[in-house]
């Protein structure tokens, strides 16, 4: 059977949208409301290496997918397989090499100052690290707030009150208690769901969570995942959830890709990709976990026909992109 994905979503042809005209900061994102689809279709991204010689270094190569409204997608690869490049082009932090990323009629690869603030308001990110992401001076109220005033234009009572409203949703209880709170008197879980609720608070119609469990303890992940797979139902979100472990993805996703040399080399429907993995790079994937969905991983690998190159390094080792 060929490893080759099957090929990417063909998108409409993207509208081009001007800074001035951009208009979804005053969409509505609450369940049965309109969120725009996500496409990605052949989307580069070209580095050059440092040092002498300056090479170039493809962090994600011909990569095309999509996200339907209300929809969740993982997307999963080891360290170093371009997962972290690709939210930061879909977040518009930078700019493809080729292809395009739109969101609704927004050419994302192509908006300016005012573009990217429209933008941010639809789409938002939770990030890897729960310590480094929120500044240590600032508590949980403001940290939550800003986006009710910066988006949303709350008055200030008008925030306070959607904090409240917020760490209750992300179970941070009695949310008066934690709103009071700085950073270091959290624990690595609840510094995480104030990120989430910080999410939340301009009603985005897509969150990529980018690694959102990988430096909580085990003991704490499924709480975050539960909680993301609850908001999602309950609200409409779309999400791309960006991991390295596929199980985790189980949790919160109805379609994986898994990518490899930042390119897609096995796509499916979550369930059939954890048991009936086509792809050895998957298969290996699976093996670094236990994985209760396959009786086994590695006899999966018997029947893949395609196989990595053997210089290629290990999904542990995989360095060159982020």
């Amino acid at each position: 059977m060929s490893a080759e994905p099957a090929p990417g979503p063909v998108p409409a042809a993207p509208v081009s949208v001007e800074d001035s005209t951009a208009s979804r900061g005053t969409a509505s994102t609450r369940p049965g409301s309109s969120v725009p689809e996500l496409t990605v279709s052949g989307v580069s991204k070209v580095y050059r290496a440092r040092g002498q010689g300056r090479r170039k270094v493809a962090a994600v190569d011909d990569v095309s997918f999509a996200i339907a409204p209300g929809a969740a997608v993982g997307l999963v690869g080891a360290s170093g397989s371009g997962k972290s490049t690709l939210a930061r082009l879909i977040t518009g932090s930078e700019r493809p090499t080729a292809g395009s990323i739109t969101f609704g009629p927004a050419d994302i690869g192509k908006l300016r100052a005012r573009g990217l603030r429209n933008l941010h308001h639809q789409v938002q990110m939770v990030f890897q690290d729960p310590y480094g992401a929120l500044n240590p001076l600032h508590t949980v109220e403001y940290t939550v707030s800003r986006p009710c005033q910066n988006f949303l234009r709350m008055s200030a009572g008008q925030a306070r009150r959607r904090v409240g409203d917020l760490l209750e949703t992300v179970g941070l209880v009695p949310a008066s208690q934690f709103a009071a709170k700085l950073p270091h008197q959290l624990s690595g879980g609840q510094r995480q769901r104030v990120l989430i609720a910080r999410a939340l608070a301009c009603e985005p119609g897509l969150i990529v969570a980018d690694e959102p469990v990988s430096m909580l303890d085990v003991s704490l992940r499924a709480g975050v995942l539960d909680l993301l797979a609850e908001l999602r139902r309950e609200r409409g979100l779309s999400l791309l959830y960006i991991t390295h472990d596929l199980l985790s993805a189980r949790v919160v996703t109805d379609e994986l890709l898994v990518l490899y040399q930042g390119r897609i080399v096995e796509r499916g429907p979550t369930r059939q990709v954890l048991q009936h993995p086509q792809h050895s790079y998957t298969v290996r994937l699976l093996d670094a976990v236990a994985n209760p969905l396959a009786a086994s991983a590695s006899a999966a690998a018997a029947s893949v026909t395609a196989t990595p190159s053997p210089a290629t390094p290990s999904p542990s080792t995989d360095r060159g992109r982020s």
